[in-house]
């Protein structure tokens, strides 16, 4: 499979995910709106994903991927299934003990990571008790992350790629289905931390069938030879690991401090942020993560055989899909921030001041979209190389800057401070990387990619001109859609959307940004080079 259908692939079954997800922000909105509730869940399940990066996406499929699918590849699959088996135990155990005591320490921790809830009565003892549900989620996930990087190892994408589904459905389902059955005015909150403890279990389950189908099934090992007796292989990617464990520990630092200083800044801030975020993040979920995902054992591939020539054209190619799709992204989110925010969450518990905030913190982060998308891409290319210790130099610069603008700049602009510093450190980010690459001469962009980074650049302009026009002669016709919610503002801001994207890529054909070649090869599935 080539690496543009292999991001189709991984990048579809995300789309998916991100329309589910929508649906349950929309449905979140709507039970939980921005309030004392809505702040108690998004700190409960930001907690677990605290560690989830130290422990899984971060740092153990980095270094997991390159180590598997160097066994395929030298010793074959029996011995790369061994490696597994003890990276599995050994992961198991460590991380069973860590959430039993989490569990016990989850009152102090409440404290400590939103002083400012003590302020509300309930408020932290529901978050805690929320969390105390939420935080075995992240033993389950864990563990699919090291059977993601098993599967995408051997060019099975899609089964790993739509497990983020199985969250949001099954977080849906106990939403709606279980609510009315618990007897407590924050149902809804309770019934979505069981749906979280349940979609992990649910993830664990379905990737495991999968590898199965595939033939890379084994057997949970003993504790005692699991943490005592640790093969060589375990140790090699414990010491891969420790770089990104120290940059995603940074990094996890910088969400605790941002927690912790909008627990400070009112009832709601939290929330505001969170739904904004999560808006921000689909774009990133569904191309970002995607590159990123495909380009890792692409690039390890083409790095161990020594083809170099190769791998750089990968990147290249990767890189323009997402700065092409980031720029687009990042001028519909800004001029239609207030439309998607109102006519999607403003119902229910979620007020017209919630959009307001909301949407302003949506254009906020926007600004910082083609910079994530960047880094999401380049920095595959440095784990490929078995280079762990540069991103981690790039994560504590980038932390450190983003923990002094953000105290700065809250005390003047409050929640919107917080994520101005959030897109102005992923741009300080993303040059760091350019800068590190450049200086390695390991990696160059090509006259392909100048050539049409200008091109996409100006498709961005034209697609962002069109999508101001056709609010305006929306506004004429309904004055209020940007808020009304009804069927008729929803037909708007999907037409809108529509017709942006396909002046977008329309542009794009006609400038040369993107050949209508490399279109059809892409849908055809086919190499690009």
């Amino acid at each position: 499979m080539s690496l543009h259908s292999s991001i189709a692939t991984v990048g579809g079954c995300t789309a998916i995910s991100r329309v589910v997800g929508f649906i349950r922000e929309v449905l979140l909105a709507r039970y939980l709106g921005a309030g004392m509730m809505a702040d108690a869940f998004f700190v409960a399940l930001r907690f677990p994903n605290l560690f989830r990066s130290l422990f899984a996406e971060g740092t153990l499929n980095v270094a997991f991927v390159p180590l598997f699918s160097g066994e395929l590849q030298a010793h074959g699959k029996k011995r790369a299934l061994a490696f597994a088996r003890s990276v599995f135990g050994f992961l198991f155990y460590v991380l069973l003990i860590f959430t039993i005591v989490m569990e016990v320490l989850m009152p102090s921790l409440m404290f400590i990571l939103a002083p400012g809830f003590e302020e509300t009565a309930g408020k932290l003892a529901l978050t805690t008790c929320l969390s105390r549900i939420t935080f075995p989620f992240l033993l389950c996930v864990s563990m699919v992350s090291l059977f993601s990087g098993m599967l995408n190892s051997v060019g099975k994408f899609w089964a790993a790629a739509f497990t983020p589904t199985l969250l949001n459905i099954v977080m849906v389902t106990f939403l709606v289905c279980a609510t009315p059955f618990i007897s407590s005015p924050f149902a809804p909150a309770y019934a979505l931390a069981w749906g979280v403890f349940v979609a992990g279990v649910v993830e664990f389950l379905f990737l495991f069938w999968h590898l199965k189908k595939s033939g890379m099934t084994f057997k949970l090992i003993g504790p005692v030879k699991a943490l005592c007796h640790m093969t060589q292989g375990v140790k090699t990617l414990l010491k891969k690991m420790a770089p990104g464990v120290l940059g995603s520990g940074v990094y996890q630092i910088n969400l605790f401090l941002d927690t912790l200083f909008v627990s400070f800044v009112g009832a709601g801030a939290i929330s505001w942020l969170n739904y904004a975020n999560h808006l921000f993040q689909l774009p990133i979920g569904v191309i970002g993560v995607a590159i990123g995902t495909v380009l890792l054992p692409v690039l390890s591939k083409y790095i161990k055989s020594g083809e170099t020539d190769k791998a750089n054209t990968q990147l290249n190619r990767g890189l323009e899909v997402s700065v092409a799709l980031a720029i687009s992204s990042m001028a519909g989110l800004i001029l239609l921030a207030t439309p998607i925010i109102g006519i999607l969450f403003e119902h229910g518990a979620f007020t017209r001041e919630d959009t307001v905030h909301t949407a302003r913190a949506l254009t906020i982060f926007a600004f910082g979209l083609p910079a994530y998308m960047m880094t999401k891409t380049l920095a595959p290319f440095f784990y490929a190389r078995g280079v762990t210790t540069t991103p981690v130099k790039i994560a504590v610069v980038g932390v450190i800057l983003n923990a002094i603008m953000a105290v700065t700049f809250m005390q003047f602009w409050g929640y919107a401070g917080i994520a101005l510093a959030t897109s102005i450190s992923v741009w300080i980010n993303a040059g760091q990387y350019m800068v590190r690459l450049s200086h390695r001469g390991d990696f160059k962009l090509d006259q392909t990619f100048k050539y049409r980074i200008y091109r996409i650049i100006l498709s961005g302009v034209v697609m962002g001109a069109v999508i101001f026009g056709l609010k305006y002669l929306v506004s004429r016709v309904l004055p209020n859609w940007d808020h009304s919610g009804g069927f008729m503002s929803l037909v708007a801001l999907g037409s809108v959307i529509c017709l942006g994207g396909m002046v977008f890529l329309g542009t794009l054909i006609i400038s040369g940004g993107i050949p209508l070649t490399q279109i059809k090869a892409i849908l055809k599935r086919r190499s690009l080079t």
